[in-house]
């Protein structure tokens, strides 16, 4: 009863503090994908339209009678015989079978959504163990869906495994119309993302989305494992690109990301490297809220069936979330918006968690120095 005999101004008092908390809790984001996009290009520049051409003309049929010198393992007719709306590339370390399994069995175990097609493949490096290699043949032999490169499995190396995967996507699966590049460490929903991507079908070209990192500065540290001379990258910030946790581009796009890379050093982080490529073909990132980057996405049932990614899942949470989003029933329009109001507080409550963690260890480390 008191509730009800509240006057107007408390009334507005509560409205008040309901319309901040949602601005707090999801304004950036939806001034980041409403509001911050970058304008069409016009394709004036006489660079972009020439690289425009050379990617509309672009013959791979070298690479298909060569495809040794590219890979050790290369799958190449997975996708021969097959329509596929989109195709899934998962950067994975050779050692890591037991995840790949996993993956398997989870959120990469469907093919066919709404009757269009998906396909799920691999992407590694070479291993350094003979053992390991010959484990990845037999699993290459068993699963059909591993592409390993010529090159050895490292960090170093992670960016030219991203530039493999666009590679292999332009030469032996042409007819995706959407690819997406992810690693072994994500969740993804692979049927809220196709029913997303079927929106965009009127929109087919230039399509590439993620969460956009913005005006990253290059890593100069001599000593960091990431660092990039200014001989290889002079400018001060990368240009905005999708986080390499996860992106998609359109099929179109990855042709031109692909004739774009053969100018751009693959000493920068494969994100970075995406996105110079994309800049230099006038191709803008899109920024959406429901890919996570490299953001673990605390855990709710109608939040993860609404979200694209999660990064930094466990086996056995990818394996219990799995279970219980893919046999649960779909979740009504007001479930699903509780369930983001609470997975996005409890993010960002792990987040300032793990922040003052953090202060608390330096502090530490401090004092004891």
């Amino acid at each position: 009863m008191a509730f009800c005999r509240l006057r107007t101004h408390q009334w507005c008092f509560i409205l008040f503090n309901v319309v901040l908390f949602h601005i707090l809790l999801f304004g950036a984001d939806l001034v980041e994908e409403y509001f911050l996009q970058s304008l069409p290009a016009t394709y004036t520049d006489v660079k972009i339209l020439e690289l425009r051409e050379r990617a509309r003309k672009l013959d791979m049929v070298p690479f298909k009678s060569n495809v040794s010198k590219s890979y050790t393992i290369s799958s190449s007719e997975v996708c021969a015989d097959q329509e596929t709306f989109l195709l899934t590339i998962i950067a994975s370390s050779p050692g890591n079978r037991t995840r790949r399994d996993l993956i398997r069995q989870t959120w990469a175990n469907l093919t066919d959504i709404r009757g269009y097609g998906v396909l799920t493949v691999f992407a590694l490096g070479k291993p350094a163990s003979e053992a390991t290699q010959l484990e990845i043949t037999e699993e290459s032999q068993k699963h059909k869906d591993i592409i390993e490169g010529i090159f050895f499995d490292s960090p170093e190396n992670h960016t030219l495994k991203t530039l493999m995967a666009v590679q292999w996507t332009v030469t032996f699966c042409s007819n995706a119309r959407f690819i997406l590049k992810t690693n072994e460490e994500m969740f993804v929903n692979i049927p809220s993302l196709v029913e997303y991507l079927l929106i965009l079908r009127t929109h087919p070209e230039d399509i590439y989305i993620g969460k956009v990192v913005r005006q990253e500065t290059p890593d100069r540290e001599l000593e960091s494992q990431g660092f990039v001379p200014v001989s290889q990258y002079p400018e001060k910030y990368y240009p905005d690109y999708c986080s390499a946790a996860a992106f998609v581009i359109s099929q179109d796009a990855a042709r031109k990301v692909y004739v774009a890379s053969a100018e751009v050093p693959s000493a920068v982080p494969p994100g970075a490297f995406v996105g110079i490529c994309a800049q230099r073909a006038g191709i803008m990132p899109i920024h959406s809220s429901r890919f996570s980057g490299k953001k673990h996405i605390r855990y709710n049932r109608c939040c993860y069936k609404f979200i694209f990614t999660s990064s930094k899942m466990s086996d056995d949470q990818l394996v219990r979330e799995w279970k219980e989003i893919s046999e649960s029933k779909d979740c009504t329009l007001l479930e699903t918006y509780y369930g983001l109001v609470s997975c996005r507080v409890m993010t960002y409550l792990d987040k300032f968690k793990n922040l003052n963690m953090d202060t608390i260890k330096n502090e530490a480390l401090h004092f004891a120095d």
